[in-house]
């Protein structure tokens, strides 16, 4: 039970705040304690419960594989303004800004033109294309810099966190360093008014002739991202054309906007950070509620984010909008209004991420008034103007008062940045939160305490393509890697040359453990979390991961840049590809759409003849995967497989990744009479329910299932197998709130062999009651499965892990492949990615091939 803060305290968040339509949260009366077991609201929960049909275009821009190129931010070399004529895009009367007097995406560009031509202070690059292949258009707004100046704070960036120990004592830094500030907007589509303030802001940054404001642009950088998501600012979504809520995407960064935004954190270097949201009423301003990131230097980042954060509230109450006269609340910071519900653990949130690229100061922003989803379709266009310009004075006063606590603190949040780092590189301990260590800030008791051991260092065993993946992964998200140039012995065990080591001494230790570490079980911390509680990609991505005590002796350690290749074909006899990730199940697909005859070994890998040597070359260079010589011949022929799906954003380009044809489908294009000749497999986890398909629909499917099998994910699909009848299996659904890295024990064979041993959940299923023909493929884990994240029981006392303990996460049959987890979940479980695939070989083409 947390205590009560020593200030007037709010309702817990989580009951507090209403889910009244996706992305609109209204603050309403509730009397809730933190006990209160009640389910959360998740900032993505009604993205999960629609089938998604995004574009397989959209798909391909972010997988590269649509023969773009991305648009790099230019280099150190040049000074400032650096200035270019953006070419204007077509106007398009259907941008959902319009209707709320906002700026549509069509006039941003010459806007920036506009803006450019003001003065010598502004400066616009293309930081890369959306999803959708929009320009992601980031503004610097400072002082002019000469290209030798440029190239000075370039050093001095670089000194302070490669070198912090000289940096701390370094008098031009001191002097002469321009803070970074990253101003972020529209990360969310339909939350559109933070580009309006941004524009306007950078307007009068870029003519004001004051002595408070050439201070703050001779001594800062600022760098507005005008609209991270300009797919969804046209179409008035939550989303990007792919569907994907990006502010859940910076751990996995699958797509190309949330890729971009990283590099501009990576490159520039923030010390503050604002990410622009809407609609909570009233405003609220981070810091968060318990439970926090425990990589973080938490002491340091309290202190600056609480201390802007009361800045911002008084800017913003200070604008006069009243409840009786506007309907605008007065703001709020959970952390000192708030017991639980809206908390800092994942680093899936962009300010949230930023703090391990040395933010000390980084704050979600919501602003109040509701103009998205029902209040867009239903409020006069005159009452959601009135609401939008509020918002955009609210984000503006956010904004402004940000500008001056960076002007007024600037020596010591770059001093704060430097500490972080500092304390990375020299591996000191973290600092526990307390009023003592963290003066000012009121309020702060145990359940704010949360620190971890960092290791020594990991190793990963260069052993394929997982491993390869997971270092690039590493080294993208500027975590420093290096490879093994002999093997060496270490706490009992050989690793061979090659194997790659991250020294978990370095400037950016906080985000390398919070990428790798197992995570931690938080169940009896709080009582519920806003989002995902685990994400272990180190469990997660089918690399082996392991912790060091210490460095090996001897100078075996050198950087590397990128993981090695690790494409490879043998030279003679037919070749195994092993199936086991998803660039393999990507590599085989290929083979199968270009006709060759490909047969699946009784452990589920595939035997391609050696006759198609040629063509396995192409894709093991295409896919970074390995076809071994083996002497096996297979079991059954394996097919092009064309899969119908009514599936969740996530998963959906999961399917696409792995280079499944995939055809989207849902209840209504069922009702509306879909041609199932064109498909060979089914695959169903969200908006496919067999009550609700009219008479045609149902008999088409169940004809087709008849001759076809089903692939189902969760409770929705265990309900189509259920409705429809092709295995025998009842589907108990653990807590609905529950998420997280759980144990798993494979039974292997067809599907799970040479699976992980972990496996992602979230809503977790298992099954009971099976049918004589219905085979476990897995487990969970007994005793309690999970292993980091959090799931506690449902009120009633039931849905816990241990009733999962040891119950059938994954099972099979003749028709069907039911998974009880989350192999495919917002693109995440690289690893577990091959189950679904396999399964989809397995159950194409007819009900009895399994």
């Amino acid at each position: 039970m947390h205590h009560t803060r020593t200030v007037p305290a709010r309702p817990v968040l989580l009951t507090a705040l209403a889910l009244t339509t996706a992305g609109s949260l209204l603050l309403t009366p509730h009397t809730a304690t933190a006990a209160d077991p009640r389910p959360p609201v998740h900032r993505e929960a009604a993205l999960d419960l629609e089938a998604a049909r995004t574009p397989a275009s959209a798909a391909r821009r972010a997988l590269g594989t649509d023969g773009s190129a991305a648009e790099a931010i230019g280099d150190d070399s040049r000074g400032y303004p650096r200035r270019q004529v953006l070419t204007p895009d077509p106007e398009n009367p259907a941008d959902k800004s319009l209707k709320l007097g906002l700026t549509p995406y069509h006039a941003i560009a010459p806007r920036l033109n506009a803006l450019q031509a003001l003065g010598d202070r502004v400066s616009v690059e293309v930081a890369g294309r959306s999803a959708g292949g929009h320009r992601l258009y980031l503004v610097t707004v400072t002082a002019p810099e000469t290209a030798r100046q440029a190239r000075a704070q370039a050093r001095m960036r670089e000194l302070i966190e490669g070198a912090p120990a000289l940096a701390a004592k370094s008098p031009e830094i001191k002097r002469t360093y321009k803070a970074p500030v990253f101003l972020n907007n529209n990360i969310h589509g339909n939350e559109w008014e933070g580009t309006d303030a941004s524009l306007r802001l950078i307007e009068r940054l870029a003519t004001a002739e004051d002595a408070r404001t050439r201070d703050l642009l001779s001594h800062s950088r600022l760098y507005f991202n005008i609209t991270a998501n300009p797919d969804g600012r046209i179409a008035g979504t939550r989303a990007n054309a792919n569907g994907f809520d990006m502010n859940r995407d910076f751990v996995t960064a699958s797509q190309p906007e949330v890729r971009a935004m990283r590099q501009i954190m990576v490159d520039k270097q923030p010390a503050v950070m604002l990410d622009l949201h809407g609609y909570v009423n009233g405003t609220l301003i981070e810091p968060t509620t318990p439970p926090h990131g425990e990589n973080y230097e938490y002491d340091l980042f309290l202190k600056n984010t609480y201390a802007n954060a009361l800045g911002m509230e008084a800017a913003v109450n200070g604008l006069g909008y009243t409840p009786e006269k506007d309907d605008v609340q007065p703001a709020q910071i959970p952390f000192r209004d708030q017991e639980e519900g809206w908390d800092d653990w994942p680093p899936i949130f962009t300010p949230q991420y930023a703090a391990f690229h040395g933010t000390v100061a980084a704050h979600t922003v919501e602003i109040p008034l509701t103009v998205n989803n029902r209040a867009y379709d239903t409020l006069p266009v005159t009452e959601l103007r009135r609401r939008a310009a509020i918002n955009v004075d609210v984000a503006g006063a956010a904004l402004r008062a940000t500008l001056d606590f960076v002007r007024s603190k600037r020596a010591s949040l770059v001093a704060d940045q430097i500490e972080v780092f500092r304390r990375g590189a020299t591996g000191a301990a973290q600092v526990p939160v307390s009023a003592r260590t963290v003066p000012g800030v009121p309020g702060i008791g145990p359940e704010d305490v949360y620190t971890t051991a960092f290791p020594r260092a990991y190793v990963i065993p260069a052993a394929g393509t997982a491993a390869a993946r997971l270092v690039d992964h590493l080294l993208a998200n500027d975590v420093r890697v290096t490879r093994a140039t002999h093997s060496f012995r270490l706490a009992g065990r050989t690793y061979a040359r090659g194997s790659y080591v991250v020294d978990m001494h370095q400037p950016k230790r906080g985000l390398a453990n919070v990428l790798l570490a197992d995570g931690r079980d938080i169940s009896d911390r709080v009582s519920a979390m806003y989002d995902i509680s685990g994400w272990s990609l180190g469990r997660l991505w089918g690399a082996t991961v392991e912790s060091l005590p210490r460095l090996p002796y001897g100078g075996v350690l050198r950087p590397v840049r990128a993981a090695s290749s690790v494409a490879y074909v043998a030279p003679r006899g037919d070749l195994r590809l092993r199936l086991d990730d998803p660039n393999e199940v990507a590599a085989l697909n290929s083979l199968l759409r270009e006709g060759v005859e490909a047969r699946r070994a009784a452990d589920g890998s595939a035997i391609v003849p050696g006759s198609a040597r040629r063509q396995a070359v192409a894709a093991a260079r295409a896919y970074d995967v390995a076809f071994h010589a083996t002497k096996l011949t297979g079991t059954a022929p394996l097919h092009r497989t064309r899969v119908a799906a009514a599936v969740t954003a996530g998963e959906l380009f999961a399917l696409r990744e792995m280079n499944f044809e995939v055809t989207p489908v849902s209840t209504e294009v069922l009702n509306a009479g879909f041609d199932w000749s064109a498909v060979d497999v089914l695959f169903v986890s969200a908006g496919l329910d067999h009550a609700d398909l009219n008479a045609g629909a149902r008999t088409a499917l169940d004809a087709f299932l008849g001759g076809h099998g089903l692939v189902g994910r969760g409770a929705t699909g265990a309900a189509l197998n259920s409705a429809a009848g092709p295995l025998a299996a009842k589907a108990v659904e653990g807590n609905g709130d529950a998420n997280g890295v759980v144990r798993v024990r494979n039974s292997g064979g067809v599907l799970t062999s040479g699976a992980p041993d972990h496996g992602f959940v979230y809503a977790p299923v298992w099954f009971t009651d099976l049918g004589p023909d219905v085979r476990v493929e897995q487990v969970y884990g007994t005793g309690n499965p999970l292993v980091s994240g959090h799931w506690r029981p449902s009120q009633d006392g039931s849905g816990g892990p241990a009733d999962a303990a040891g119950r059938a996460s994954v099972v099979s049959g003749p028709g069907a492949v039911l998974f009880g987890t989350e192999p495919l979940f917002r693109d995440h479980p690289k690893g577990e990615f091959a189950q679904v695939g396999r399964a989809l070989f397995s159950m194409a083409r007819t009900s009895g091939s399994s």
